[in-house]
């Protein structure tokens, strides 16, 4: 019979963690703007090979990617690729002067002169087939949870079909959701950690009625983030890895809200022909685009008002109609701001280079919607 402490080495045996596929690194050769953190991230993300860096704005993934990359491959030769959101290659392009690295930007296979270089591509070059991620001996996907808005699961898919055989890859997001399982077990899939169908049987209840609606065993849930860990890093601020928090810890958010009194004058007659005193709520969808158009005079002069009164250097309008986006330029020229205005039809180009005059404070506004 075994006692307690055989039984838990026992259990500790069958418990599941990702193997290293990496090299070990002299922190030596980690280039000096890189910070204490960053400088743990990078060791570790090299040891293992095939890894996540999920780590919070603003710690610094692209230096983090980029130095990750370029050790790679001063240890095993050949190329590097890192596929990054449109509009992201301009930060990428800065970290890496910063570095002294020559990141060279290219859309196809053809661009790639240099069996030795330092490449940057955007997803749709991949999605698209105009390069083959395999002819690459390190890859990383920055920003890897916009793969969801490829399609989810589909691209998913795709994307590891695509990078299957790749020998060091890496991935990198702010954003990865806890409680979405199936995105982590995408991830995993992808740097060959596990196949989903096994994460599935291994750690998850199934549902008859929902495949994928995956809760997991009470018993499993101590083992499922032990492994998730043993691929991924999850760093909210520098001291969860020694780190120092100077710097990142953001001071408090001030909220100010600005009402707007409503016009009931057109409130107009209810279905029996009386007037009404007071104009309806906006409830559905369609009565709140309503009230959006109509009440848009009235919220762009709040607005110039705002500015009127605003000394802070930059600021940031976001909207979500067109007609918002052209009234907040107006407001802009008429109170003698400059800014950056991006739209969904702009060419990719055109669009990094005016967040790029907003980012070296060229502007002074930038104007766009959220989802852009």
């Amino acid at each position: 019979m075994l006692d307690h402490d055989a039984y838990q080495d026992f259990l500790a045996s069958k418990a599941v963690v990702a193997s290293s596929y990496g090299v070990e690194i002299d922190t030596a050769a980690i280039h000096p703007l890189v910070k204490l953190h960053q400088r743990e991230m990078i060791a570790w993300l090299c040891r293992m090979g095939r890894a996540a860096c999920f780590a919070s704005f603003g710690l610094g993934k692209t230096i983090i990617q980029l130095e990750t990359v370029r050790l790679m491959r001063a240890a095993a030769g050949g190329m590097g690729l890192i596929v990054a959101p449109l509009g992201v290659r301009g930060e990428f392009m800065r970290d890496a002067q910063k570095l002294g690295l020559a990141l060279r930007f290219v859309r196809s296979a053809a661009e790639c002169t240099d069996p030795d270089g330092l490449y940057i591509t955007n997803y749709e070059s991949v999605r698209d087939a105009k390069l083959d991620p395999r002819a690459f001996t390190v890859t990383s996907l920055d920003e890897a949870a916009v793969l969801r808005g490829f399609g989810a699961t589909k691209t998913f898919r795709e994307f590891m079909r695509l990078f299957e055989g790749v020998r060091y890859k890496f991935i990198a997001t702010a954003t990865p959701a806890p409680n979405e399982f199936i995105e982590l077990l995408a991830y995993s899939a992808y740097l060959e950690v596990m196949e989903v169908s096994e994460a599935k049987t291994r750690f998850f209840k199934r549902d008859s009625q929902r495949a994928d609606k995956l809760t997991l065993h009470a018993h499993k849930r101590k083992e499922f983030w032990l492994w998730v860990s043993s691929w991924a890093l999850f760093v909210q601020r520098p001291s969860d890895i020694g780190g120092d928090d100077t710097g990142y810890s953001l001071p408090p958010l001030n909220i100010h809200w600005h009402e707007l009194p409503a016009d009931h004058q057109s409130a107009g007659q209810d279905e029996t022909g009386q007037m009404k005193l007071l104009a309806d709520q906006a409830i559905s969808l369609q009565e709140t685009a309503r009230e959006k158009r109509e009440s848009l005079p009235q919220r762009m002069e709040k607005v110039r008002e705002i500015l009127r009164g605003c000394d802070d250097p930059q600021a940031v309008l976001w909207c979500d109609l067109n007609a918002e986006q052209k009234g907040l330029e107006l407001a802009c020229q008429a109170e003698g701001w400059s800014f950056s205005s991006l739209t969904g039809t702009d060419p990719i180009e055109e669009r990094e280079q005016r967040m790029d005059a907003w980012r070296n404070r060229e502007k002074r506004a930038f104007i766009s919607k959220p989802q852009m």
